[in-house]
């Protein structure tokens, strides 16, 4: 009677997985489960393909129970895949994760850096491997906004990376040089529709969450601030320091040394609510109701790894993020944990995809 019970149940978690893929809604018939004439749009279709797979994948994993698979994984070392230098903003965090992970699962998960085309070199080479989970990818904001900048990829990102876990979400200062006349956010608007095009706003680059974040500013309060694009981030400091431009959004963990040293003033951060590492800087959101923006990473592996798999990274993964010397390690670097299911981790993905194509169309990027 069980043997029925779980074929049953596997039978309806690979019909979820079918519905997933398709992009549809999956209801069993028992449910009342039937087409309808609603059409989806395309965050829904893709939040809504992602959260069955993800479903699928948990509830696949349940019925499994405790398999040869899930018991032996991993038996040899897997390779965490990161599309920023080392020493970087994104890479210290993958770093911890992977040395948490190494500890809890008694093999090496290492750490390696695929720098180039934007982060899709990463994305591909981690789409293209194996499907058995050893071979990951480090998810980031990078990852939602290529998309619309690449519209001819080899790869779909949101069909063929499976969202293992979400890790955190960064603010990003927007920072001036102390000398910069504006005291806060609706004085720089002011100030850049007074002197348009004579404010300057530097970032690494077209499809950086730096570049989006400011093309979002200008787009919702309308000022005209010139892009200035910097390979490398020392001499971006000096330039913004000596006030030769005026305005960066950066990684807020980026920002905090010099900030607190006196040689950069924020005018405030992108995120909804104010950062415990800044209290007492406001957010955008203060004075451009609705603005929000962030840098946020996770864990993707590539599609048709093994559900058990997944479901064991991320359970590994949240119980990082609930043990405290791990927070103390990840509060240091001005960062909000997200823990959460698979599910979860797909939706903050189709969200932030379709965000960040929209504010790509207006930059004409």
């Amino acid at each position: 009677m069980l043997l029925k019970e779980n074929q049953g149940g596997l039978k309806t978690n690979q019909d979820r997985l079918k519905a997933g893929q398709a992009g549809r809604w999956y209801k069993p018939a028992h449910r009342g489960g039937r087409r309808t004439g609603h059409r989806m749009t395309r965050t829904e279709v893709a939040v809504n393909g992602l959260r069955n797979i993800a479903a699928g994948v948990i509830a696949t994993a349940i019925l499994l129970g405790s398999s040869a698979l899930g018991e032996d994984y991993p038996n040899r070392p897997v390779r965490v895949v990161v599309a920023f230098p080392a020493g970087g903003g994104v890479d210290v965090p993958a770093r911890i994760i992977s040395q948490w992970l190494s500890q809890r699962l008694g093999q090496p998960f290492i750490v390696e850096n695929r720098v180039g085309g934007g982060g899709n070199i990463a994305a591909e080479a981690v789409i293209r491997a194996p499907a058995d989970g050893y071979t990951l990818l480090l998810v980031s904001t990078t990852n939602a906004i290529n998309p619309a900048l690449y519209p001819d990829l080899k790869f779909d990102f949101m069909r063929d990376i499976a969202p293992v876990a979400s890790i955190y979400r960064v603010p990003l200062a927007m920072q001036v040089a102390p000398s910069f006349p504006p005291k806060d956010v609706a004085e720089l608007i002011a100030y850049a529709k007074a002197n348009p095009g004579k404010v300057n706003v530097a970032s690494p680059g077209i499809g950086t969450p730096q570049f989006v974040s400011s093309a979002l500013f200008k787009m919702m309060t309308g000022v005209n601030m010139v892009d200035v694009f910097y390979r490398e981030a020392g001499p971006m400091l000096t330039d913004l320091i000596s006030g030769q431009i005026q305005v960066s959004f950066e990684n807020l963990a980026v920002s905090i040394p010099n900030i607190k040293a006196g040689k950069l003033r924020a005018l405030a951060i992108t995120t909804a609510t104010r950062s415990p590492a800044l209290p007492d800087v406001p957010t955008i959101g203060e004075f451009v109701p609705g603005f929000a923006s962030s840098g946020w990473t996770g864990i993707g592996a590539p599609r048709g790894t093994p559900p058990e798999v997944i479901a064991r990274l991320n359970r590994e993964i949240n119980a990082a993020m609930a043990d405290p010397d791990m927070k103390a390690r990840f509060d240091n670097l001005g960062v909000s944990l997200l823990p959460g299911s698979p599910a979860d981790f797909a939706k903050l993905i189709a969200e932030e995809t379709e965000k960040w194509a929209k504010v790509v169309r207006f930059s004409g990027a």
